[in-house]
């Protein structure tokens, strides 16, 4: 187990690593922050004296060991717009996304999963086939296109709920339902194929044959050995929380992470990007790290597989 722990954090170190790095380069890359906080028609005094202020001047490389070094530190920078902490903003920002993309995330489990369940059940039937068609319409519609058509519906003809903002509980209706519609078609797809392997199986038709009643097999013996490819989805989207609101956030104007990052990227504001980037990895690592250790206790013959590769 020790091993297993060890390797796992080794792993999650260097996906941060990786990550820190490839934001720090592409962002780089991208073009010259002086340029379009100070506008290309500044004195080129004025642009010389921004990049000396923020580092810009300094080599690449030179940049980006300080830029660890002040990770180490815990100091992810300031924000070249207002000069504030670049993690007190968007600390400030996570508490608005995550009231859209926690009951997003809970509306996705009560709805993708039982229909998942509901469609393997009935397989090649109708109920199978509509679960199915809802399924694989609302995997395919972006979430843009989804959020504008719910605002054409409800707020524009209907005049229910309001289209943006974040002034009431009303105007997280619509964002919530956006998130949740996507992530329900593909909790519900796998949830559907996980089942359907598994009921094919020797022992699910052993259990049927010792007398065990259907619905004592299903959720004894089938449900518990679907659950991994699910419980792999759910944990990957509860990583995402943060950051996986980025375009529902812009078309409802909901003041959240995702929006931050937007406009924060149209700005070159360097450190928070990064410092938003950085939080996702480590939510994301986390949230893998969380999904490894539920593994064991869904599957016991994991947990024999790793104290044998231990022993």
């Amino acid at each position: 187990m020790l091993r297993f722990l060890l390797t796992r954090g080794l792993r999650a170190l260097l996906t941060i690593v990786f990550v820190v790095t490839f934001a720090f380069v592409i962002l780089r890359l991208s073009g010259d922050p002086a340029m379009l906080i100070l506008s290309p028609e500044a004195p080129p005094e004025a642009i010389a004296a921004f990049r000396q202020a923020w580092g810009l001047d300094r080599p690449l490389w030179e940049q980006y060991l300080r830029y660890f070094r002040a990770i180490a530190e815990g100091n992810l920078g300031r924000s070249m717009r207002d000069g504030r902490p670049a993690l007190d903003l968007v600390l400030e920002r996570v508490p608005a996304t995550l009231a859209i993309t926690v009951p997003a995330l809970l509306l996705k489990l009560a709805i993708g999963i039982p229909a998942g369940i509901f469609a393997a059940l009935r397989r090649n039937q109708i109920a199978d086939r509509m679960t199915m068609i809802f399924s694989v319409a609302g995997f395919t519609v972006p979430n843009f296109v989804l959020g504008l058509v719910l605002v054409l519906i409800f707020s524009v003809h209907l005049g229910w709920l309001p289209s943006g903002g974040d002034d009431t509980w009303r105007h997280a209706i619509l964002p919530i339902v956006t998130l949740g519609t996507a992530g329900a078609a593909v909790l519900a797809r796998f949830t559907r194929s996980a089942m359907l392997e598994v009921l094919g199986q020797p022992y699910i038709r052993a259990a049927s044959a010792k007398g065990l009643s259907w619905r004592r097999v299903v959720l004894s013996h089938a449900l518990p050995n679907a659950a991994i490819p699910t419980v792999t989805i759910v944990g990957f989207m509860v990583g995402s929380l943060v950051a996986g609101a980025v375009v529902v956030e812009s078309v409802f104007s909901w003041p959240g992470v995702g929006r931050l990052l937007v406009v924060a990227v149209a700005n070159r504001d360097l450190a928070v990007v990064q410092a938003i980037l950085l939080l996702v990895a480590l939510c994301m690592v986390g949230a893998n790290l969380a999904v490894d250790a539920l593994y064991g206790w869904i599957d016991p013959r994991l947990r024999t597989q790793r104290a044998a590769g231990t022993a």
